[in-house]
């Protein structure tokens, strides 16, 4: 056993800290193996969520545990701590770690991988701390799920008419991949549930989609983001382009065309920004508040430091003067990149650019709906939603959950959906503390 192995920390465990070391554990299995080289990860969650299936699980077509990858279990050669990184002293090769449940310690490192990804992007709208919710963490798909479906059981079960139409109003800000398929897949839901309520219909439930730019769906182009707007239009949506959220205080929901009417669920997804820990620390950072990444992925001007994904400011080398976009499919390649560069400097080997030109995108817009550009080649409806579901099952990581939601696509053919919504598992121990406190 090696006593002075090189230590590599990995500050995250989503996208590219999972995919990361999964390459990790296969390019240096033999240092690994003989003690020369340990991994820590360090992250909040134990878990890797697959993100591009949150709107799927929101709307209950995939298991929320099915959407989400175990880290101890694929990262078997790893220690994975579970808490926040609040301060990377690169100077001193040591970061201070504040474990989710314990006392705040320093953790040395040789080598540092940045992966901690994003957070929500917000505005200072009066109200939204209060009165809104993300769409990042399978933790906010599954409470909206349950948001929606209650709030259907509160309108059929009220006769205050004001109360009903704040019910089933339901607000998303943000035209990008994340808002768009979140309310398509939830307003696609809500139809499926309204028909088991006497006194409401399609008609009644109002969706609202509130972009501030003159599109949706940029990343598919601006013939199939107007074929989008003009699908959901037809559904019944209403798609207020060049329209910002001002106010949504007590959920009074102000746009900035003049209109306002109330809501009870008014959904933020209207961009995200890098992690507040490239903030905590001595690595450089861009114009955009990034940590300031080379071609190689390494962070600029230092050694021994890598930085991947939606925290660092990657050069696209088939664009220049311009940055890798902060999307999964950066991502995952980043991964692979960075970790075959960092088994190329612990062997003294010349590293390599992280070179990737952008194929396109697709995206969900309900059952058997999509829209697709991927190689100029552009899809819409079922042709889209199958590829749709086809490259993000090709993505998911582990056999495992591959299997798993397969599985529940499957039994979505033969079985409609469930329509129930949960919402005690949010609040557990409310029925015990009124019957402890009667």
């Amino acid at each position: 056993m090696n006593r002075n192995p090189k230590h590599v920390v990995v500050v995250g465990g989503g996208y590219v800290g999972l995919y990361t070391v999964l390459r990790l554990q296969h390019t240096l299995r033999n240092e690994l193996r003989d003690g020369s080289v340990r991994i820590t990860v360090l992250t909040p969650e134990s878990y890797m969520t697959y993100q591009p299936f949150l709107p799927e699980a929101a709307a209950g077509n995939i298991s929320p545990r099915h959407v989400v990858v175990p880290l101890r279990r694929v990262l078997k050669k790893a220690t994975i701590l579970n808490g926040k990184v609040t301060k990377v002293d690169h100077a001193s090769k040591k970061v201070t770690f504040a474990p989710n449940v314990g006392t705040e310690h320093e953790i040395g490192y040789d080598i540092i991988v940045m992966a901690a990804g994003s957070i929500s992007r917000t505005l200072p709208v009066p109200g939204l701390a209060d009165a809104a919710i993300g769409f990042k963490t399978i933790g906010e798909a599954t409470a909206l799920r349950n948001r929606v479906l209650a709030l259907l059981d509160r309108a059929e079960s009220d006769d205050d008419e004001a109360l009903r139409r704040r019910a089933l109003t339901f607000v998303v800000v943000g035209g990008g991949f994340a808002g768009v398929e979140a309310l398509a897949e939830l307003e696609d839901m809500s139809l499926d549930a309204v028909r088991y309520y006497r006194s409401i219909t399609r008609d009644d439930i109002r969706w609202v989609l509130v972009e501030a730019t003159d599109r949706i769906l940029p990343e598919v182009g601006p013939e199939m983001g107007k074929w989008t707007a003009e699908q959901l239009r037809e559904r019944g949506v209403e798609i207020k382009l060049g329209t910002r959220l001002e106010s949504c205080v007590g959920g009074h929901v102000k746009l900035s065309d003049g209109e306002e009417f109330e809501s009870a669920t008014i959904v933020w997804t209207a961009g995200v920004k890098p992690s507040p820990v490239v903030n905590a620390g001595d690595l450089p950072l861009d114009e955009r508040g990034r940590i300031k990444t080379t071609t190689r992925l390494t962070v600029a001007g230092v050694q021994d430091a890598y930085a991947a994904g939606d925290v660092a400011g990657v050069p696209d080398v088939t664009n220049p003067g311009q940055y890798c976009a902060p999307n999964a499919q950066h991502a995952v390649r980043q991964a692979k990149v960075l970790a075959d560069n960092l088994t190329r400097q612990l062997r003294g080997q010349q590293l390599v650019d992280y070179r990737h030109k952008y194929v396109g995108a697709v995206a969900g817009l309900g059952l058997y709906k999509g829209v697709a550009n991927v190689y100029g080649l552009k899809l819409r409806g079922m042709p889209a939603w199958f590829m749709h579901r086809t490259y993000h099952m090709s993505r998911i990581p582990t056999f495992n959950r591959k299997v798993r939601v397969v599985a529940d696509w499957t039994l979505a053919l033969f079985f409609k959906r469930e329509t129930v919504s949960l919402r005690e598992i949010h609040e557990p121990r409310t029925e015990f503390r009124e019957a402890a406190t009667t």
